[in-house]
């Protein structure tokens, strides 16, 4: 495992406590499994309380990490704060706008995600979407992938993307996926208008919940032996494609 940065970290059960009371930005908890006591259970409540993302993991794993007394827990600290997808979508409209989203499922590849922000952020996409499990940490590596542009573009993160989708078609947004499956090249779709492109990790694509949950299914044609482009690669014509077709 690659060793963090320990300044983007807060180690142990009450400094970890003291964080979330105060309001910072927590990007993920690591939890030795296992771990006990009274003070434990009123860490988790906390944890719970305040729907913060949080995984158990080996003791090993934490002691690989740092050197320091963790006490079974590792905070660590995001350094961009997390917006609203609801609130900016419902922004966009109002002032009129024609929104352009990206919607990252379990892309956990950080220089794959920090080269889509900053792809993203040169094309003018309003907002990029996470899933709160199973991303990318955002972290030092990926804002250096990135050149930056993870502190410039809005990064939302959320439990779930069906809801994420469900809101966005609701507010008329129209939600395309990219994926092998589909049979419309994407310079053939329709960009124009309000849109959110749902991109998937290379290993396992797009949920298939969210496939079905598309208003269409798109593909870059592969005229090659390689079966699919870097996931990086794939959004950046994506997003240049509705610079395009917006004019």
């Amino acid at each position: 495992m690659m060793k963090e940065k320990e300044n983007e970290m807060i180690f142990g059960l009450r400094a970890t406590m003291e964080a979330i009371e105060a309001g910072k930005e927590i990007e993920k908890i690591l939890i030795r499994r296992e771990l006990k006591g009274e003070l434990y259970q009123e860490f988790f409540t906390l944890v719970r309380k305040k729907d913060m993302p949080y995984q158990f993991v080996p003791g090993e794993t934490l002691d690989r990490l740092t050197l320091k007394n963790h006490q079974g827990v590792i905070a660590f600290i995001s350094p961009i704060v997390y917006h609203d997808i609801a609130e900016i979508t419902s922004s966009l409209l109002e002032q009129g706008k024609n929104p352009l989203f990206l919607i990252l499922d379990k892309i956990t590849d950080v220089r794959n995600f920090g080269a889509i922000a900053r792809s993203a952020e040169c094309a003018g996409v309003d907002a990029i979407i996470i899933p709160e499990q199973g991303s990318a940490r955002v972290g030092a590596d990926a804002i250096k992938t990135s050149a930056g542009a993870l502190h410039t573009i809005p990064v939302c993160r959320h439990k779930n993307l069906i809801d994420v989708v469900m809101l966005l078609q609701q507010s008329g947004v129209r939600v395309v996926a990219a994926t092998e499956k589909g049979s419309t090249p994407y310079f053939e779709s329709d960009f124009k208008e309000p849109l959110a492109i749902i991109l998937g990790s290379e290993d396992k694509g797009i949920e298939p919940r969210l496939l079905r949950m598309a208003d269409e299914l798109i593909q870059i044609p592969i005229k090659g032996r390689i079966a699919s482009l870097n996931v990086s690669v794939a959004a950046s014509l994506m997003v240049y494609e509705a610079v395009r077709q917006r004019g």
